[in-house]
């Protein structure tokens, strides 16, 4: 009987044994098949150093999604900057009889002003925080000074100087263009990058034609930042967004000048001419990413460069016909005195006339002997300058971005974001002076002789401009 029991229990042991080992077995296949079985969807996370870490389908439309999301912020923050950029002109003018070209000046670049100081901020405030809170933010400060801009000609002085305070805190609000890049190029892969900027860039060029018309996929980890590419990039950023201010500041001023056109068939016409430049822009972001794989980033952007020169180039004044000038307005006389011989001027118009007055300003003294800048001069340097401006201007921030791999971005992001703001804040200042004082001949010299100094230095340091992984021979170029 005793043998009997031993045996019994022995036996319900051993079954015990043999249904827990077929029940580990069991749970070890399905961890290995649920850990094998990858969806052929999934791809490479650019967000991640391993090659061998997959990215689910989900989460890899969740990815482009939120990048969707930033061009859309770009498009709308584009939209905003162009529907007021050609009409601050008349507008200031409009509601203070005070404000001259030199005010004018001011007005535009602290704009840029703003945008410097908010985007190195906004930049670290997105290194330590989610990125969603400075971009809040920052589409708060920019709708309420929006706002405010909106209702400057309700009080009954100093007018100006509510503009400046309005204009200085939407440039404060667009700081996030830091945040948006930065984002962008952390959640590309080095492939995808170039494309991914060109994209968005192209928004930007978006929001021009609307407006006035109503981390790497490689092992990037070790190693140090090449701060000679940094800094290269960081000047050239700065020379190519102030001589686009220059460009876009003087534009309505000049037309006015040398066409004699009224403030509303200057915003209108230069509207119309910055909505063709928008969709031209679009045309070369297209360009840029069929181009650039073959020919390589460097060069595109050298072309761009040469481009931007020849525009500016063309722009000067040649010839010996003179602008129109406008006529002056004397309270004790029935008429005008004739003004410089051999130069042709507008009919004389009565003190208590309601006519807007056309042509280039007498107290300018530089239209009494600078040649005219023919349309034909002006439309053929703004297509060049369409032209060469945004592949500059895309592939300036492209190449920064390869070149600081990936590591977090958003300070040195907020950095070349600052200087392209500082460019906005010094290149109106500077050609609202030189300007009025000194005429469109010297302005535009001066500018020549800039983008030359760019292109010397990008010649220079042309071997340097290279993406991090090629540096640190994780792939080659």
């Amino acid at each position: 009987m005793v043998m009997f029991l031993y045996k019994i229990s022995v036996r319900r042991q051993s079954w015990e044994n043999n249904q827990s080992t077929k029940t580990t077995g069991e749970t070890l296949m399905e961890m290995k098949n649920k850990t094998t079985e990858i969806p052929e969807e999934e791809k490479l996370n650019p967000n991640n150093n391993e090659k061998d870490i997959p990215e689910t389908l989900s989460k890899y439309r969740t990815r482009w999604r939120s990048i969707r999301v930033m061009y859309l912020t770009m498009f709308l923050s584009s939209v905003g900057f162009s529907i007021v950029i050609t009409s601050v002109w008349p507008y200031l003018q409009k509601i203070d009889d005070s404000a001259d070209p030199s005010f004018l000046g001011w007005i535009v670049a602290v704009y840029s002003l703003g945008q410097m100081v908010a985007s190195p901020l906004f930049g670290l405030w997105s290194n330590h925080r989610p990125r969603r809170e400075p971009i809040i933010i920052s589409i708060i400060i920019n709708v309420a000074a929006n706002i405010l801009y909106a209702y400057v000609h309700l009080p009954t002085s100093h007018n100006k100087y509510y503009m400046l305070i309005a204009r200085a805190f939407v440039g404060f609000g667009a700081g996030n263009v830091a945040v948006v890049r930065s984002y962008v190029a952390g959640a590309t892969s080095l492939k995808e990058r170039t494309s991914a900027m060109a994209n968005m860039s192209a928004c930007q060029a978006l929001g021009f034609i609307l407006g006035p018309e109503r981390e790497s996929t490689t092992g990037e980890s070790s190693g140090s930042i090449d701060q000679v590419a940094v800094v290269t990039l960081n000047v050239l950023f700065f020379v190519f967004l102030f001589i686009f201010a220059i460009f876009e500041t003087i534009a309505t001023p000049l037309s006015m000048d040398m066409f004699a056109w009224t403030r509303a068939e200057a915003v209108l016409y230069n509207g119309i001419i910055l909505a063709c430049i928008g969709f031209e822009s679009i045309l070369v972001f297209v360009a840029v990413k069929v181009i650039s794989p073959r020919i390589g980033d460097r060069l595109v952007l050298l072309g761009g460069t040469v481009l931007i020169f020849c525009g500016f180039f063309i722009l000067l004044p040649w010839g010996n016909q003179f602008p129109q000038i406008q006529w002056t307005d004397l309270q004790n006389s029935s008429s005008a005195g004739s003004l410089h011989s051999g130069f042709s001027s507008a009919t004389p118009v009565p003190s208590n006339s309601s006519v807007e007055p056309t042509g280039c300003p007498s107290e300018q003294t530089w239209c009494l002997y600078t040649p005219v800048i023919h349309l034909a001069q002006y439309i053929t340097s703004d297509f060049l300058i369409g032209m060469g401006y945004p592949v500059c201007n895309v592939m300036s921030y492209t190449l920064y971005s390869k070149i600081l791999g990936s590591k977090p971005q958003g300070v040195y992001m907020g950095w070349l974001t600052a200087s392209g703001s500082g460019a906005r804040t010094l290149g109106p200042v500077f050609v609202s002076q030189v300007y009025t004082i000194l005429g469109p001949r010297w302005a535009f010299s001066l500018v020549c002789g800039l983008v030359l100094a760019a292109t010397f230095l990008l010649v220079a340091t042309y071997k340097r401009l290279i993406a991090f992984s090629v540096r640190s021979g994780h792939i080659q170029e």
